[in-house]
């Protein structure tokens, strides 16, 4: 289940033990985020993630929108403006 917060400029979410993402500036309707996270915890923006995610699903012979890919993909794109 997503959780929504409204954070303002260093104002800060922590996620587990490891992970802290922090506002760092927001001007006009974008917000610069600090993610601070283990070196071995990927950290990649929504729309690279999913360009990721279907090349591998290429690669490894899949249809890019099975629903294990688009499962993930699917989530991100709730939080896209359309």
């Amino acid at each position: 289940m997503p959780i929504s917060f409204s954070r303002r400029c260093d104002e800060s979410i922590v996620i587990g033990d490891n992970i802290v993402i922090t506002v760092v500036q927001i001007r006009g309707d974008k917000a610069r985020l600090e993610i601070d996270a283990p070196n071995h915890v990927p950290v990649y923006r929504g729309e690279v993630y999913m360009a990721i995610a279907r090349e591998n699903a290429r690669a490894a012979g899949r249809d890019p929108h099975d629903t294990e890919t688009l499962g993930v993909m699917a989530a991100i794109r709730r939080g896209k403006k359309r």
